[in-house]
């Protein structure tokens, strides 16, 4: 794994170095070493000596024959199955390549020394006594095992309907989850974007900032570092106007939070408290929260800094403002709902000058003049330069601030008119007031509205499928206006179309590889059976922890869909050998199901370990693989179970159902 990122140029980064713990990695391993040990046992117990080392390479040699088929295969699905993983695009696929890739790099290596290296390692290192029996605490599972099969076998039908029932229940228990584009990564920062009143001077807006750090600097010893960022940077990629500031708060870690009454447990607390706290500084203040990275994220993809965002489509302002507080009002009732804003913050007002063009009549002038002198005025005319080495500086001349803001001063400007006569700029123009939005967003071409909104819960798809069926019942939107809901929800449904491709790709791509393995239609569907099953207790794990359908659950139903495989596929391939001989079909699926107990249940215990410390992290960054490892863990114990006892059943029915049906009337 780590020289195939080396020369794929992947970096070790939290995805990358999260996929070389997959327990997964060893199944090959384990399947070969069981087989080996098991076989010398036997072999052994048969000769009642010890064996010579060319018994012991005979041996080693035909173990891993035996078992090599099947297991090179079923490996092989697992590494395959990543490869569509591959061929997601836009955010997930940044996420996931280097995941994908790693343990691909990973299951490469190791099905080549499972071939080579485990095999050789047996040889040499089992050399003493091996005890053909099994351990303890196999047995004890065998004695339990055996009754529920054999009841298994005998009724076949109830426990094929009850393997349906536990699918379609866990379909319905499905929908229930709600879903999410990823889960939100803990930064140990907050951003809070400040929206104050409309036209604040750059002065007023820095002084309320600096006010407000000092406060909640003093008032929340939780806090370890702050300050705000106003206006346009040098790289202008995020302009604001003096109204609107980012005030970044950097937290300790929460081990250092004191920990006396009425004070915040956690971070939600804690940025509920200081945002409190900063309404009661300023009441005018709207304020929206996120996450420095977040933000960025959310503005990079969107234009908008909240996590979802509400677009209302038209051609007239004044209706698209309407529509949005209207839009506005309802989300704010809407369940799931944190923060709703606008995005921009009512209006600006403006000076309008209109030219009275029967006064530039009489008095022989032109709108050029007083236009001229307008612009001197208040924008400033270029008087000289001011030369320091190299460097020159243009002279603006204009108006003192004061008395450009007074519309009765500036009325008074003389206009020139001939050589030497004035007159009042006042007799020539006719000044007026208006408010309007600063600036106009336009995306495409076409004006918009938008909203900002953050939610409190992870259910970002149930929050806008309720969100879209209310403002679809209490708005009637006029003609070509549109409402677009964006953000995490777009992301979510534009990956979710991409799954559409991918997922079932890989499913095909599963079943050809099984077919090519078995070589038998029928055995190739007995053994695909066991993903579904599999998929059951993914489900079932995301709704114990309560955690939404994400993308990042989805890769783990993806890598499931190829782990599913691999026990089944060596049991069936196991089932066939022992057909060889005379024993009835019942009876060899009962044999051979206790033979390879131990072999299922170790892989899927070393697999599941594997993924425990992943689902189980709390570090940063752990938000974004909990959810796959939670998928894997419950998918591979239900896996584990349902095939060891429905996966018998489903051969022995479709091998021989005359005989399978027999054997249970016999019984």
């Amino acid at each position: 794994a780590l020289t195939g990122m080396v020369h794929g140029k992947i970096s070790g980064n939290l995805m990358s170095l999260g996929a070389v713990d997959f327990g997964l990695i060893i199944d090959g391993a384990v399947v070969i070493a069981e087989n080996i040990v098991r076989q010398l046992g036997q072999r052994q117990h048969r000769l009642g000596r010890l064996l010579t080392e060319d018994e012991r390479r005979e041996v080693v040699l035909e173990a891993s024959h035996q078992v090599g088929r099947p297991m090179f295969f079923g490996v092989v699905i697992i590494t395959v199955v990543y490869i569509p993983i591959l061929a997601l695009t836009g955010i997930e696929g940044k996420m996931f390549h280097p995941m994908a890739l790693t343990v691909m790099f990973a299951l490469g290596g190791a099905l080549i020394l499972a071939f080579t290296w485990v095999p050789v390692l047996c040889s040499f290192f089992l050399r003493g006594s091996q005890k053909e029996g099994d351990p303890f605490i196999t047995r004890t599972v065998k004695r339990i095992y055996e009754p529920i099969l054999a009841s298994a076998l005998r009724l076949r039908w109830s426990v094929v309907v009850a393997a349906v029932l536990i699918c379609s229940g866990s379909l319905w228990l499905f929908t229930r989850l709600g879903a999410e584009f990823v889960p939100k990564l803990d930064e140990g920062s907050i951003t809070l974007m400040l929206y104050k009143p409309v036209g604040m001077s750059i002065e007023e807006s820095l002084r309320t900032d600096i006010e407000a750090e000092k406060a909640l600097a003093l008032e929340f010893p939780e806090i370890t570092r702050i300050f705000s960022r106003i206006g346009t940077s040098e790289i202008a990629s995020d302009p604001m106007p003096p109204n609107e500031s980012d005030l970044y708060i950097f937290y300790k870690p929460t081990a250092e939070w004191p920990k006396t009454a009425g004070r915040p447990t956690n971070k939600a607390e804690l940025n509920e408290q200081i945002e409190t706290a900063l309404k009661k500084l300023n009441s005018e203040y709207n304020i929206l929260s996120a996450q420095p990275i977040e933000m960025r994220f959310n503005e990079m993809l969107e234009g908008t800094k909240a996590e979802l965002s509400v677009k209302v489509f038209g051609s007239d302002y004044d209706v698209l403002e309407k529509l949005a507080e209207k839009i506005k009002e309802i989300l704010e009732h809407t369940p799931g709902v944190a923060q709703v804003e606008f995005e921009t913050e009512g209006r600006t007002p403006q000076l309008q000058i209109n030219v009275k063009r029967d006064a530039l009549q009489r008095y022989g002038l032109q709108s050029s003049a007083v236009n001229k002198t307008i612009h001197a005025a208040l924008a400033g005319q270029l008087a000289g330069q001011v030369v320091e080495g190299n460097k020159r500086y243009d002279i603006m001349v204009r108006m003192p601030e004061d008395l450009r803001a007074d519309d009765e001063q500036v009325k008074q400007l003389g206009v020139r008119v001939g050589e030497t006569g004035l007159v009042p700029l006042g007799k020539l123009v006719e000044f007026s007031t208006l408010e309007s939005f600063e600036p106009i967003q336009h995306d495409d071409g076409h004006r918009r509205a938008a909203l900002m909104v953050n939610l409190n819960t992870r259910d970002i798809e149930g929050f806008v499928e309720n969100a879209q069926r209310k403002i679809k019942e209490q708005i009637q939107l006029p003609e070509n206006y549109l409402v677009e809901f964006g953000g995490q929800f777009k992301n979510l449904q534009e990956a979710r179309a991409r799954l559409a491709v991918v997922v079932p790709s890989a499913l095909i791509l599963i079943f050809i590889l099984i077919y090519f393995a078995l070589g038998s239609l029928k055995q190739a569907l007995v053994v695909y059976s066991g993903i579904p099953l599999a998929m059951t207790g993914g489900i079932v794990a995301l709704w114990v922890r309560d955690m939404p359908f994400s993308i990042t659950a989805a890769v783990g139903f993806i890598a499931l869909s190829g782990v599913a495989v691999l026990n089944g596929l060596v049991m069936v391939s196991y089932f066939n050998q022992l057909r060889n001989g005379s024993r009835s079909l019942g009876e060899l699926v009962i044999e051979g199901s206790l033979t390879r107990l131990r072999p299922i249940l170790m892989t899927a215990f070393v697999a599941s370990l594997g993924f425990v410390p992943m689902a189980l992290a709390t570090g940063a960054g752990a938000e974004a693989q909990r959810p796959l490892a939670t998928v894997v863990i419950g998918g591979i114990l239900s896996s584990t179970f349902l095939t060891l006892v429905f996966l018998p059943v489903l051969y022995a029915w479709v091998e021989n159902p005359k005989e399978s049906q027999s054997r249970a009337a016999n019984s």
